[in-house]
């Protein structure tokens, strides 16, 4: 049986205005109260003060979806961690493909944002994934080892207690296009191990390891059922609460 409780967590991306993000808290507020998993929201910066608001005193998380890998100053446009801390942030998700592939977020400059969040003691989601390309030329489990290798560099054993590792193969982001289990089991255990040369068997074991890739209520029991697989990191089905909810009571 795991040590390791499950973790559900959706990111809203760029959607919901502030009411529209409001309303949906609300409902997954009401309706995971008596979830037998961690679960986060993310809403967009915009959204976190309101979304704070409701989040408040629950059992659920106020997360964002980035930060700036510098404290405060001349950064126009960014957001800081103090930023986050001040509306009531709990987590934060660094590394998303869409931050590496869109924005040309390198493994380097991921590293010094999840440097930054453990130094302030903000949890972290980091996430890791191959591309099509990648996968189709058997390249999956060195670009993921590569990822997870640079992204905790100098990250010290004793902080691994404050991340999440979220696999999401960039071929599945949106498409509609899922891992199999047994796929996604695999790649969760290939981080496993490479967790396990960088630190220790135990450290490799506590890690919770999310999966993220067109997470719906249909695939979620089958992929939760996986030895290596602890959670998720939903995107669309995270806009809707009956289906989000639908995911969270998944987990038994």
């Amino acid at each position: 049986m795991s040590i390791r409780k499950k973790y559900i967590a959706g990111n809203w991306k760029m959607n919901k205005l502030s009411a529209e993000a409001s309303s949906l808290a609300a409902e997954i507020v009401k309706g995971a109260k008596a979830a037998k998993c961690k679960v986060l929201i993310a809403p967009p910066f915009t959204a976190l003060s309101e979304v704070s608001k409701i989040v408040k005193g629950t059992n659920v998380i106020l997360g964002a979806q980035n930060m700036s890998n510098e404290k405060s100053g001349a950064h126009t446009g960014e957001i800081s961690i103090d930023m986050l801390k001040d509306l009531g942030v709990g987590a934060v998700i660094l590394g998303h493909s869409e931050r590496r592939i869109i924005y040309g977020e390198t493994d380097k400059f991921i590293n010094s944002k999840i440097k930054l969040a453990l130094a302030e003691k903000m949890e972290v989601i980091f996430c890791v994934g191959e591309t099509l390309e990648e996968r189709e030329a058997g390249k999956a489990a060195d670009v993921v080892s590569k990822q997870v290798i640079n992204g905790l560099k100098d990250v010290p054993e004793a902080d691994l207690s404050l991340i999440t590792i979220a696999y999401e193969p960039v071929w599945a982001i949106g498409t509609g296009k899922t891992a199999t289990d047994r796929d996604a089991d695999d790649v969760h255990a290939i981080i496993r191990q490479t967790l396990k040369k960088i630190y220790s068997a135990g450290s490799a074991e506590k890690m919770v390891i999310q999966y993220g890739g067109s997470v719906k209520a249909d695939n979620a029991a089958g992929l939760l059922s996986m030895e290596n697989i602890d959670g998720a990191l939903v995107g669309g089905a995270s806009l809707k609460a009956e289906q989000f909810l639908a995911i969270i009571n998944s987990v038994k």
